[in-house]
């Protein structure tokens, strides 16, 4: 079974192809199960909208502060465990986002209006004199690169560099480079060994510390707050054509499969406003992106407070929905060595990945998997007679299946298979089930135990007339 495919005609998909996938992950052997829930991470702080999360692990191996940035404040706490604690100078600019960059053990941050700041030991900021003010930032070369203003405002069009093997030094070897192309610099990161920076109007240009190259294109990332990375290649929303994949070449479009989630003529798709603050990171070879609410002009099912997340591994899209939507994305290696997944939201509390949660923080997970079956003959008539679900013991998930001569909207005839509770779910169709098509669907609203599907098996036989 793959993915969601909304950009193939229904009766010309792969048999396992999906139309709707929401809450729900790849099973270890290769199904799907609904995706573990979240549990509340620290307290609220100021109980202001987290704009910011971020991590810094000292050099020693051990020592790890993990940050928040509300309410116009800068907050740590040691190995992502202690309290949220005030940083000494760390009051920045309210409702902005703060950005930061690591070298040799220094890290500097700063929102493109407060004073830019660095810090030495985790806990405290020093004001960075020398420094532009700067949003963006990012380490190359042994030096900290930046883009003077705001992420969203000003029009700074020259990406500068510290000195080398410092944060704080922007005197004695720093100097810049002017970025060419229309409007501001909206986002810098660096991918195969080189710093890019990209320009309100999407066009890319890299440098390598000779030569600064326009890479002539417009698929630049529409977004700074959503570039993740997963093994040097890059991930990134761009406005005009969907979700953008970036190994060094040229980029190339990745989300074909869910665009009529991202454009459609039904003005039901992603708001354009969203384009430009949209939340991503990379987590465990996932790509997350928060898009707001879309529904697709397709099956004309809304996902509410939608992420859309991408697996690498197995290039396929599908869809979650979180109780709490992100307002910034994080990640941090707790003292078992693990990397966990944390975000913030409007109201000032942080949430974490968890899997051994069966809630979202307490709300129910609502999870739903669709598709339709033509059995590489879509044209033909079908006799139908008995289908399999096989599915993980003792879950509560209600499987349904309707049999359609053609894909419309309209209201299906669904067959109630039941629970999977017992692992396998037969069903005998009913004397004179024939059709084109099987549809199915599997949902669950369950807080007691995940599901799993592992595969259908459907006995039926081309019927002649």
């Amino acid at each position: 079974m793959g993915g969601i495919d909304l950009y193939i005609n229904p009766l010309l998909q792969k048999d396992g192809s999906l139309l709707r996938a929401v809450n729900v992950e790849r099973d270890n052997i290769g199904g799907w199960k609904r995706r573990p829930g979240y549990i509340s991470y620290l307290g609220t702080a100021n109980g202001s909208q987290v704009n910011s999360l971020w991590s810094w692990l000292r050099n020693d191996g051990t020592t790890n502060y993990v940050y928040r940035f509300s309410g116009g404040i800068v907050y740590s706490s040691l190995n992502g465990t202690g309290t949220w604690t005030i940083t000494g100078n760390g009051t920045l600019t309210a409702g902005a986002r703060v950005g930061h960059a690591i070298v040799d053990d220094v890290m500097i941050i700063g929102d493109g209006t407060a004073a830019t700041r660095h810090s030495t030991d985790g806990t405290s900021f020093t004001n960075t004199t020398s420094a532009p003010l700067a949003a963006l930032w990012d380490e190359f070369q042994g030096r900290v690169w930046a883009a003077r203003g705001t992420a969203t405002t000003g029009t700074a069009t020259d990406l500068i560099y510290s000195t080398t093997g410092t944060a704080s030094n922007w005197t004695s070897d720093s100097s810049s480079i002017r970025i060419p192309g229309p409007g501001r610099i909206n986002s810098v990161f660096k991918a195969v060994d080189k710093i890019h920076a990209t320009k309100e109007a999407l066009n890319i240009l890299r440098y390598d510390g000779d030569s600064l190259v326009d890479l002539a294109t417009d698929m630049g990332p529409s977004s700074p707050y959503a570039i993740g990375e997963v093994e040097g290649y890059r991930i990134w929303p761009n406005r005009s054509l969907g979700f953008i994949g970036y190994g060094g070449g040229r980029p190339e479009i990745i989300s074909n499969a869910i665009n009529r989630q991202l454009f459609n003529d039904s003005g039901s798709a992603i708001s354009g406003g969203n384009w430009g603050t949209m939340q991503g990171i990379v987590y465990k070879g996932n790509y997350f992106c928060t898009v707001g609410n879309t529904t697709d002009d397709l099956t004309g099912e809304t996902v509410s407070n939608c992420i859309e997340k991408y697996g690498f591994s197995q290039n396929e899209w599908t869809n979650w929905s979180l109780a709490h939507t992100p307002t910034a994305f994080g990640t941090y290696l707790d003292t078992s060595g693990d990397i966990q997944l944390i975000w913030g939201n409007a109201s000032g509390q942080c949430y974490q990945l968890a899997g051994t949660a069966l809630s979202d923080a307490g709300s129910t997970i609502h999870s739903v998997i669709e598709g339709v079956l033509g059995f590489s003959q879509p044209e033909a008539d079908k006799k139908f007679n008995r289908i399999w679900a096989f599915t993980s013991p003792g879950n509560e998930a209600r499987l349904q299946v309707a049999i359609g001569d053609n894909f419309t909207r309209e209201k299906k005839k669904w067959i109630d298979i039941g629970q999977g509770e017992n692992g396998v779910a037969e069903v005998r169709f009913p004397e004179g089930s024939r059709g084109k098509l099987l549809f199915w669907r599997l949902a669950d609203s369950s807080v007691a135990s995940r599901w799993a599907l592992n595969g259908l098996v459907v006995d039926y036989e081309l019927y002649n007339r």
